[in-house]
């Protein structure tokens, strides 16, 4: 028996704003959508150019209150051939929210306060 990672999941308030974030902080497009009959709730899967992992962002009509993230301990992490460009990126995005320098790592915050670690690639 094998298992292999499908995608991760994160409930978003406003679902165009965190479409627009995920495309130009890190390039993510829509590879599909599904929309509740009743309108109820419209999931998104975002992926990169790779399409092996997606991310499913999952937007409910009748929800009005942020998500409690708790100590916003969890999060996803994105790497980057390009550190200085997308530190600069981000930078200019005012989304940076904490940087290591000493690890050589930095995090951002998406839309609804979820954190995503950027990470240099390595070989």
């Amino acid at each position: 028996m094998k298992f292999h990672f499908a995608h991760n999941n994160l409930n978003v308030l406003d679902l165009e704003k965190s479409l627009a974030f995920y495309k130009e902080a890190l390039g993510l497009h829509e590879a599909r959508r599904k929309n509740a009959e009743d309108g109820s709730f419209i999931l998104v899967y975002l992926t990169d150019e790779n399409e092996n992992y997606q991310l499913e962002l999952t937007w409910l009509r009748d929800r009005q209150d942020p998500y409690n993230l708790g100590d916003n301990e969890i999060h996803l992490a994105f790497t980057t051939n390009d550190m200085e460009a997308a530190h600069a990126k981000h930078k200019e995005m005012d989304c940076i929210c904490f940087e290591n320098p000493a690890m050589g790592i930095y995090f951002i915050s998406d839309p609804d306060g979820y954190w995503l670690e950027v990470v240099p690639q390595r070989d």
